[in-house]
């Protein structure tokens, strides 16, 4: 079939069965743009390409599929830098399709030119410039390929601007070929057996599961395990949901704002089982004394992440849908009383998890941040998708909001962006319009992307924003004050933006809560008012995420304070 080269990409994405792709245009990609508009592919328009990606992220992680954005050259390509770098991180599968200038103009500082394949490769799983239109069909299925297989990731394609407008033969390959990449991650199974042999001695057994599980739609599997042999569960930022909180053995998260019971059991654990988890530095404290009597197990699709910041004693590489599925039936079969065997311990941690809760004042007249979570939980089912900023409400939320199913907590890890939650809470929404999508932020964070309340106005997406309003950069002050003698250096949020105003003005309701009487009420209605919606929470300045291990600390060395009764 003969056609140019911007249509090639828009019959490719049909190819792939891409359902959506967000995006923002420009001179460079404006063939494209007259493709997508003649093909009538669907579009969201964001106001900013950061907005774009972040939106193509949040999608991508609700869905489990390819989230995918268009930006033109130069300044638009690079204001998806973050977004791409946030989506590596994470480990979230993206394409990203850039225009170029064209190709007689590349390397002499042309107009809008910038070198965007140089710039993300360092956070991208591959990246392209297509000089050739014949080279579009074949990068594409690769991108794709790519981005979906294996450890998920970002692709970038760069495309010259007179690539889209030249003319070619189109056939779309059936299959892929890569030197070097299979995207086929089927690991040794004697390693799992040993695994297995690990854990017919243990006396005091954890499972670390995180982001991995996730990604591999493995929770089922997981459960099945822990169900048979009642471990107690601690969880990464990124596994939260994967068991659900209901199960009384999951003690919660694990690491700088984990629980009590989660760190206390790491650190006293025999055995500790790590599923899709990176061992970051946020997790481990200080990696010298890390669960320091335990046998480390690591479960990974990336061998690159085996012994990269924690020394394991067993490994297990390979895609966790077949790893899990195997380990799971090979325990299965046994017929150990795991539940005797650990009974002793689960008592010792389910006394921990009962002692030390999270909690907080209670008493208080004003609203209290953990308050604010705890009630949109309340008022929530177990497949509305929470998504956050990044900041105190993450973790307010991490901590108290009851996740019950994965795919359900979107929030960026490892890159730790603020203004990703409002794009993000958008893109998740279109791509589980079914659902709840309640976004949790703060008075900083939305700032930086709150542009896009626009955005969900102009396409009716029913997102509820809640803004954790409490005049400060939350995180930045309470490092401020427990480590920089209260010196509060530009944290504090002293400035006259209404955020109410702020949302009607770009034609989304707003709503105030200023008492504690309110508050549900007013969450309340503004849930079931149809379409976007923010409600502004005044909470007050001086309040700390507990309980809290400082940076390079030991996980049983916590700050407990008053959250912890």
């Amino acid at each position: 079939m003969r056609m140019n080269g911007a249509e090639a990409v828009i019959t490719s994405l049909k190819n792939e069965n891409i359902e959506v792709v967000f995006g923002y245009p420009g001179g460079a990609v404006l063939t494209l743009y007259d493709a997508l508009y003649k093909m009538q592919f669907p579009h969201v328009l964001t106001k900013h390409e950061q907005g774009a990606v972040h939106a193509a992220d949040g999608y991508a992680r609700a869905t489990g599929k390819v989230g995918v954005c268009f930006a033109t050259s130069g300044p638009g390509g690079t204001n998806l830098i973050t977004g791409i770098a946030t989506a590596y991180m994470d480990s979230i599968p993206l394409v990203c399709i850039t225009g170029q200038v064209n190709v007689s103009l590349i390397g002499k500082d042309s107009f809008q030119e910038a070198d965007i394949c140089g710039i993300t490769t360092p956070i991208t799983k591959h990246n392209y410039l297509i000089k050739k239109v014949e080279d579009l069909p074949r990068v594409l299925k690769e991108a794709f390929y790519i981005a979906r297989t294996g450890r998920p990731g970002p692709v970038v394609i760069d495309i010259a601007k007179d690539v889209f407008a030249k003319e070619l033969d189109y056939i779309y390959p059936v299959s892929v070929q890569l030197k070097g990449y299979t995207g086929n991650f089927i690991g040794t199974e004697n390693e799992i057996d040993e695994v297995v042999e690990a854990l017919k001695t243990a006396e005091r057994p954890v499972v670390f599961l995180g982001g991995g599980v996730t990604l591999s739609d493995t929770s089922p599997l997981l459960n099945e395990f822990i169900e048979k042999t009642q471990i107690p569960v601690v969880s990464s930022l990124m596994g939260l949901g994967c068991v659900p909180d209901s199960y009384d053995g999951n003690l919660g998260m694990l690491g700088m704002h984990g629980t009590y019971a989660a760190n206390m059991a790491t650190m006293e654990s025999d055995v500790l089982i790590g599923i899709g988890v990176r061992f970051d530095d946020r997790v481990t404290g200080v990696v010298k004394e890390f669960a320091p009597e335990a046998k480390i197990i690591h479960f990974d699709i990336d061998a690159a992440e085996i012994n990269k910041n924690v020394l394991v004693d067993y490994r297990v590489v390979g895609d966790l849908r077949w790893s899990m599925l195997l380990f799971k039936e090979k325990v299965m079969v046994l017929e150990n009383d795991w539940q005797a065997q650990f009974s002793l311990w689960r008592d010792k941690v389910l006394t921990w998890k009962k002692e030390q809760p999270l909690d907080y004042d209670r008493t208080a007249k004003c609203i209290m941040p953990q308050q604010v979570i705890e009630t949109v939980s309340q008022i929530a089912n177990e497949d509305t998708i929470i998504v956050t900023d990044v900041g105190q409400h993450q973790m307010w939320a991490a901590q108290f909001y009851e996740f019950l199913k994965p795919r359900t907590f979107l929030t960026s890890g490892g890159l730790g962006t603020m203004g990703y939650g409002l794009p993000a809470a958008i893109g998740a929404k279109i791509g589980k319009p079914k659902k709840k999508v309640v976004l949790i932020t703060g008075d900083g964070s939305i700032m930086m992307n709150c542009q896009e309340f626009a955005t969900a106005a102009d396409y009716g997406i029913d997102v509820k924003v809640v803004v954790m309003d409490n005049h400060v950069l939350g995180m930045v002050t309470q490092w401020q004050r427990m480590f920089y003698g209260e010196r509060y250096s530009q944290s504090k949020l002293n400035g006259k933006t209404d955020f109410v105003k702020l949302a009607e003005a770009m034609g989304v309701a707003g709503y105030r809560v200023t008492e504690a009487k309110e508050l549900k009420t007013t969450l309340q209605r503004a849930f079931d008012v149809e379409g976007p919606a923010l409600i502004d929470v005044l909470l007050p300045e001086a309040e700390d995420v507990l309980p809290m291990v400082p940076a390079g600390g030991r996980l049983d060395q916590m700050v407990l304070g008053a959250q912890i009764k």
